[in-house]
């Protein structure tokens, strides 16, 4: 089960990179996920929250940007595989499974990354513009996101 989570989340940074860490973030903190004498313990620190939130936060606001890049560009694509995998490490280390949650987590970014851009431009299409896709998707990283951290608990 703590693979599929950690796919699911990896698919959620494919969405939007800086959720997916987040959200883990916000788990460890509230005791969804218990990472307490793990390496991952860091996260439930009201710091790794507090920085994990505002990166999270200032992502939203620049993807509404004309100017941001494709999700599908070297460095978007490989941020969210990086945010993908260590958001499914921390995962994995809630069993002591690290390294399967971070491939998983790797695995589903790019799923989310190439999954998530074409969903999002169907829904473009069908609007006849990008932002209600872009706010729908937003939507579904950051309550996708918590509910796969609360499935952890």
């Amino acid at each position: 089960m703590l693979y599929l989570l950690a796919l699911l989340i990896g698919v959620i940074a494919g969405l939007r990179a800086m959720t997916a860490p987040a959200a883990v973030a916000w788990g460890a903190y509230l005791g969804w996920l218990p990472v307490s004498g793990t390496w991952a313990s860091f996260m439930g620190h009201w710091a790794a929250v507090g920085i994990f939130t505002i990166l999270a936060i200032v992502e939203l606001v620049t993807d509404q940007l004309p100017s941001t890049p494709s999700r599908k560009v070297p460095q978007q694509f490989g941020a969210r595989i990086i945010a993908g995998a260590f958001a499914g490490a921390v995962i994995g280390a809630t069993g002591g499974v690290t390294i399967g949650g971070l491939i998983a987590g790797a695995i589903g970014a790019v799923i989310g990354t190439y999954g998530g851009a074409e969903v999002r431009g169907r829904l473009a299409a069908a609007f006849g513009k990008d932002p209600p896709a872009a706010f729908i998707e937003d939507a579904v990283a950051i309550i996708g996101g918590l509910l796969v951290v609360a499935a952890v608990a």
